[in-house]
C-alpha cells in the first residue's frame, strides 16, 4: 500500500510504499512530497532542509524530486513575490490537479503526474499569458540547467 490518499482514488505509474519513499527521499522531500507538507515561504525550507530554488535564474528543467519527470520548464518562471518557486505553466502533461479544502478554502493542488507527489498549489493569480500561478515548494522539485 502506498502512503498517499489520492493514490488510492487514481493511480500512478510510479507507487511505491512508505518505506521505498523514505529511502528515495531526504526527510523534508517526504513531508512536502508524500504528506503535502508547505516549506515556509522565502527560506523555502522545512525543517533543517532548504532548496535554492526560489533564486533560481539559469535556463533549464525543474523536476519532480521524488520520480525525475520533468514537470516546468525555466522559460515559464516567474516571481511571483510569494516567497515560492512560481511559474505561469508546466509542461504538457506532466501535473495533475485536485481539489484542496484543507485550509476552510478552496485551492487546486498539483501534483507530479507520474508519481501522484505533492508539488504545490494552482491559483488564478498569474501573468500572461496563461493568467496561472502555480505556486510549488522548492524541495519538491529539482532542477537540470540547459
Amino acid at each position: 500500500m502506498t502512503d498517499r490518499k489520492k493514490t488510492s482514488e487514481q493511480p500512478f505509474e510510479i507507487s511505491l510504499s512508505k518505506e521505498e519513499w523514505q529511502a528515495r527521499l531526504t526527510p523534508a522531500q517526504y513531508a512536502v512530497l508524500r504528506e503535502e507538507a508547505t516549506e515556509r515561504a522565502f527560506s523555502n525550507s522545512h525543517g533543517t532542509e532548504s532548496s535554492p530554488l526560489l533564486k533560481e535564474e539559469r535556463a533549464g528543467l525543474y523536476h519532480c524530486a521524488g520520480c525525475s519527470l520533468p514537470v516546468f520548464p525555466s522559460t515559464t518562471k516567474f516571481d511571483s513575490g510569494t516567497g515560492w518557486p512560481s511559474f505561469w505553466a508546466p509542461l504538457d502533461d506532466s501535473v495533475g490537479t485536485r481539489s484542496d479544502r484543507r485550509l476552510l478554502r478552496r485551492r487546486t493542488e498539483v501534483h507530479c503526474k507520474r508519481c501522484g507527489g505533492h508539488l504545490g498549489h494552482v491559483f488564478e493569480d498569474g501573468p500572461a499569458p496563461s493568467g496561472l500561478r502555480y505556486c510549488l515548494n522548492g524541495l519538491a522539485l529539482t532542477f537540470q540547467p540547459e
